[in-house]
């Protein structure tokens, strides 16, 4: 039986912290997870490695039992079989770890398990206490139940959708088999929101509910606008005697308004100007809003008529 390096597994170093743990699981869950690479064995082979790591080393007495079998691993492989008179499995006597039958295993984790031999060798009876006896007829170790692993997955959404919310409906896979979902976006929704989508995670253990699925949300880039944060930018063309005598031109906002700015004579390409309360909405709070900013790209023709060249020379000698 092939011994399980379940710190490389995740990337990490023994020293870990239980932070450590969590946050090097969630990144390459989310790389792994069957949602993402559908029908990829590969894939589903690496998500179930290190779904098992995380059960080991996010448990404390997992861990600790972990790390005294691997400092006398070696000692477990050459140790003789158990005698008859035995009340312990294979490997109690170094480090007091029991062997969980196959049935035990079917009644927490169904007919397939997602566990490798190893860990079905040393911590099939640990979930919540030890086994107490290989017996047929003793008290079997049960694992208490356990909330099944959050997941995270990118979700684009576009602008108009951020500002007033939508519904959507997804396609999910769970086991092989697809189901169609139906998520609804609140307005207000920036680049990186995440929207909780109750029970749709990973599937708990034990008798223990589902996780929760979390779409993060993704802007898709805008032609017109640009956003950051809940504050939206766009570009204001203005002719050049606007910009240097001063006038109004319309700005169009992300819901389509359309507002007057009122331009200073002498204003220079690259100003900005803010409207106040235009830009994206806070979720659950439609009237705390984002500003939108203007900034003023001033138009050179590219043609001049005779007259139009006549007074632009004119203007130039007067400036000699």
């Amino acid at each position: 039986m092939e011994f399980k390096d379940y710190y490389h597994t995740l990337g990490i170093a023994k020293t870990a912290s239980e932070k450590e743990i969590k946050q090097a699981f969630r990144k390459l869950a989310r790389k792994f997870h069957p949602d993402v690479n559908p029908g990829d064995k590969g894939a589903e082979a690496r998500f179930k490695e290190l779904n098992e790591a995380n059960e080991v080393l996010s448990d404390p007495a997992k861990r600790k039992k972990y790390d005294e079998l691997g400092a006398n691993w070696r000692a477990y492989e050459n140790a003789p079989p158990p005698s008859a008179g035995s009340p312990f499995g294979r490997g109690a006597g170094a480090g007091g770890f029991h062997t969980m039958s196959q049935e035990d295993m079917a009644d927490m984790f169904g007919a397939d398990s997602p566990f490798s031999d190893f860990f079905t060798t040393f911590f099939g009876g640990m979930g919540g206490q030890e086994a107490s006896s290989g017996h047929r007829g003793g008290t079997r170790g049960r694992a208490r139940p356990r909330k099944g692993q959050d997941v995270e997955h990118p979700f684009e959404l576009d602008l108009e959708g951020a500002l007033r919310g939508s519904v959507q409906r997804l396609q999910l896979r769970h086991d092989g088999q697809s189901r169609s979902v139906e998520v609804r976006i609140p307005p207000g929704v920036t680049d990186g929101s995440r929207v909780r989508v109750a029970g749709e995670g990973g599937r708990g253990t034990g008798g223990g509910p589902s996780g929760d699925l979390f779409l993060r949300v993704v802007l898709k880039p805008h032609p017109v606008f640009e956003v950051k944060a809940r504050d939206v930018y766009t570009r204001t063309r203005v002719p050049v005697t606007t910009a240097v005598l001063g006038g109004e031109v319309d700005v169009v906002t992300p819901d389509t308004k359309t507002l007057r700015l009122k331009v200073p004579a002498g204003t220079q390409s690259g100003q900005r100007f803010r409207f106040r309360g235009h830009g994206l909405p806070t979720v659950g709070k439609p009237d705390d809003r984002g500003d939108l900013y203007a900034n003023v790209e001033v138009e050179i023709p590219r043609t001049l008529s005779e007259q139009e060249r006549e007074l632009f020379e004119s203007l130039r000698d007067l400036k000699k």
